[in-house]
């Protein structure tokens, strides 16, 4: 059997728990959240900055060492009273159970046969901790008048488990006693294991999560410590930096879309017992029934007695599963890497350029994505660099020619080139540019191959070496792309070969399940200003570059959203174990949007 509610205040290394003076954290609380709260550091600062503020925690911690509340024993003592806590509450559990299944950590192993498609688990929503828990909780004064906690609410979920945590008779304590004591997102990373990812298309994420976090538990800690509406929280005489980090992960792991009760709008959601699955590529099995007001999901595939229960996170990036969910998947079907591209607003085709793009419902500056798999640029992409790529004659065809308005509808699609030199200008422009970038890293990927060898690598320092090797085996599988297809082209014209001409017919064959036409950026995020101007200076390099003129190139980094990308302690979901996957982003509710395509939460 499982332990019981116990719950211990953790012992510094002296065996007294560790003593600070309340004006002494004060201070430093107010130096992290100042430092936090600074203007964005100029370009390469960044690193600086993040080993800045990562010294000033450090110094929180070790003031706050032996403060932090855990519970007695291992995590898997309490899986027992966790199953039996779901069934007791009306949960459908009988055909699985918890198991470990060591370096994908803890899962669901079944204890029968499952047919594909087969409804093998239910939660009921009473079961599930929610934004509308933590209103109605001891919460509810601090969040009333707090709007950042009203804005957020990831950062809801984190405070509220946190007090769950330190209620001894709270309803949810056999989910939270079950839930990891610590996490493998980049928060618990080592200096030296978050300084492998400098270079990487992923680092920006990473630093902006820390810093987020970090400013996040200074301003809480602040407002717990004064505001009136907080005296009453389990945390203002213990809410340690541990803590909050703790609760944070734990919630970016798990966190999940759900209708409210009345369907009218989603909320945010932990959802115990289903939050063990591991992920695998497949399709989203999970859904919400409004009608029974619960949490289902239907098998992914066959299983047999003592396999394991899988279902799919989502079409979410290794960048993604590192950074939220702590682990990297080998086989994902959905990997890719941001690129941020623009055109330069003192270019003198801009408005032209600018015009097409409106017409197509393509940004001038956006965020896309280069693929692990064929073709490596989406039709939107291809769309934006033929248009970023016309000559000033081509431009007034697709503005002003015979039937220019239809030609719009078909920029993304591959088989009608706007020219074969249009084609070979952008193909030569992604060549470069992935090879561009892989200049950036510090190793090569015959490096990184042989650094994972290394029997005695640690777990966070794998992740990293990992997510930077797929980001660079993507950009030379771009490269190459890039440089096959330039070849094409360059033969096509050579040739002389005849363009293809579209039909009014053909509009109809260019409409599939996952994207109307006209061609539309559905996935991408648009640049700030800064950031933006920064791409359009890069892409004007290489516009001049095409046209002959030798230049030379800094480092291009993808949009990461700042700050606000990781504040909504966001992204898949489901659980993150040790060294296990976990982390589910599936939508709880198959009537609606899938979950990775829902617009994030919004963040400070």
């Amino acid at each position: 059997m499982g332990k019981k509610s116990r719950v211990k205040t953790q012992k510094s290394g002296s065996g007294a728990t560790a003593v600070v003076s309340p004006k002494e954290m004060m201070y430093l609380i107010s130096e992290l959240l100042q430092k936090c709260s600074s203007a964005a550091p100029s370009a390469g600062k960044e690193w600086e900055e993040y080993v800045q503020i990562r010294g000033l925690v450090e110094k929180i911690r070790k003031k706050q060492k032996g403060m932090s509340v855990v519970f007695e024993g291992h995590r898997e003592d309490y899986f027992s009273d966790l199953m039996s806590w779901a069934q007791e509450n009306g949960a459908a559990c009988d055909c699985f159970t918890v198991d470990n299944f060591g370096t994908e950590g803890y899962g669901l192993r079944a204890t029968r046969d499952i047919k594909a498609e087969e409804l093998f688990l239910w939660i009921p929503r009473k079961m599930l901790m929610t934004v509308e828990e933590a209103q109605n909780s001891v919460l509810g004064p601090l969040y009333s008048q707090d709007r950042i906690l009203q804005a957020m609410g990831n950062v809801t979920l984190a405070l509220y488990l946190l007090c769950e945590r330190a209620d001894p008779a709270s309803f949810w304590l056999p989910y939270v006693r079950s839930l990891p004591q610590e996490y493998d997102t980049p928060l618990y990373y080592q200096q030296e294991d978050v300084q492998l990812l400098l270079g990487t298309q992923a680092v920006q994420d990473v630093l902006s999560q820390y810093k987020n976090t970090a400013r996040q538990y200074a301003y809480f800690y602040k407002l717990i410590q004064t505001n009136p509406a907080a005296s009453k929280l389990p945390l203002k005489d213990s809410f340690t930096f541990d803590d909050y980090r703790w609760a944070v992960s734990s919630v970016m792991t798990r966190q999940n879309q759900i209708p409210t009760e009345d369907g009218s709008r989603v909320t945010l959601a932990l959802i115990p017992l289903w939050d063990m699955c591991n992920h695998t590529n497949g399709l989203i099995t999970t859904g919400y029934n409004l009608e029974d007001d619960r949490c289902e999901c239907v098998a992914l595939q066959d299983y047999k007695e003592n396999e394991q229960i899988y279902i799919f996170y989502g079409t979410r990036s290794n960048s993604e599963f590192v950074i939220h969910n702590g682990f990297f998947f080998q086989d994902n079907a959905h990997d890719r890497v941001k690129i941020k591209l623009g055109v330069s607003k003192s270019e003198r085709l801009y408005a032209m350029k600018a015009e097409v793009l409106a017409r197509a419902s393509i940004p001038a500056s956006c965020v896309f994505a280069l693929h692990c798999n064929e073709p490596p640029i989406s039709a939107q992409l291809h769309a934006f660099l033929r248009v970023f790529c016309m000559t000033e004659e081509e431009l007034k065809d697709y503005l002003l020619g015979e039937r220019a308005i239809n030609k719009v509808f078909i920029l993304g699609n591959g088989d009608f080139p706007v020219s074969w030199e249009n084609e070979i200008k952008l193909w030569t422009f992604l060549e470069t540019r992935a090879a561009l970038l892989l200049k950036t890293y510090k190793t090569t990927s015959e490096e990184d191959l042989a650094t994972l060898e290394k029997p005695d690598l640690s777990l966070h320092s794998r992740l990293a070496v990992q997510l930077r090797l797929a980001e660079k085996q993507i950009l030379e599988k771009a490269s190459a792309n890039g440089r096959a297809k330039r070849l094409h082209f360059q033969g096509k014209l050579e040739e002389g070969a005849a363009l293809p001409r579209y039909e009014e017919s053909d509009i109809a064959l260019l409409e599939n399940a996952d994207a109307k036409l006209p061609v539309i950026l559905r996935k991408l995020e648009e640049v700030e200003d800064d950031d933006a101007d920064d791409a359009e200076t890069r892409l004007e390099e290489h516009t001049r570059l095409l046209n002959g003129d030798k230049v030379a190139y800094g480092a291009v980094m993808e949009e990461a959203n700042g700050e606000e990308e990781t504040e909504k302690v966001d992204s898949p979901p489901a659980s993150v174990e040790g060294s296990g996957q976990k982390g589910q982003r599936e939508p709880a509710n198959r009537s609606a949007s899938r979950t990775e395509d829902n617009p994030k939460e919004n963040s400070e």
